[in-house]
Formats: structure tokens, sequence, C-alpha cells
């Protein structure tokens, strides 16, 4: 059974940082793509950034360049480092399974709040 465990959330000012890390268990984490998803208030669950097995990387326009997906595949750990944190970025925060896609149930997801 898939297990999806995020942390790393918490209240940041504006300007500001955070790691985001996602335990993954219950499948070959090192041969599946992970994302990170986000979800605010009254909007839609959105993919934020992934990564394939292989590296690759994908990131959604809002985030490039302040957001940084990695992997580290002998942990089944996958992190999101965000930078450069704004209001807008205030969301739950999830990770799954798949490049550009969820293959799997929801984890709890970690909230992040940027506020000052």
């Amino acid at each position: 059974q898939v297990q999806l465990v995020e942390s790393g959330g918490g209240l940041v000012q504006p300007g500001g940082s955070l790691r985001l890390s996602c335990v993954a268990s219950g499948f070959i984490f090192s041969v599946n793509a992970m994302g990170w998803y986000r979800q605010a208030p009254g909007k839609q669950r959105e993919l934020v950034a992934s990564i394939s097995s292989g590296g690759t990387t994908y990131y959604a326009d809002s985030v490039k360049g302040r957001f940084t997906i990695s992997r580290e595949n002998t942990k089944n750990t996958v992190y999101l480092q965000m930078n450069s944190l704004k209001p807008e970025d205030t969301a739950v925060y999830y990770c799954n399974v798949g490049f550009v896609r969820p293959a799997a149930h929801w984890g709890q997801g970690t909230q992040v709040t940027v506020s000052s």
C-alpha cells in the first residue's frame, strides 16, 4: 500500500525559505517519478514541480527559479526547497507518485503559510 508522508511546512515571512520532505513507502521509489502539488483555499490542487526517476524536472511557471525539487532514493524521499516565498505560495502541499498527474492516494499534506 502506497504511503506518502509530507513534512516541513510552517509559517514563514515573505522572502523566506522552507524545505519540504515527503517520505514514500509501499512501492519501488527509485523507478517512479514524484511530484509536489499544492492546494490553496478555494482553489484546485495544482502541480508545482515533479522529478522523473532519471532526474528530469518540471516546474510550474509560478515557482520557476524559486523552488527546487530533488530526490534521495536511498531514503525514499523527495524534497521541495522553496526560496523567495510569496504570500501566494500559501497552501497545503502534497507529494504524489507520477510526473504529470497523481497516481496514488493523497497523504495528509503539510501547511505552508507565507505571511508577515
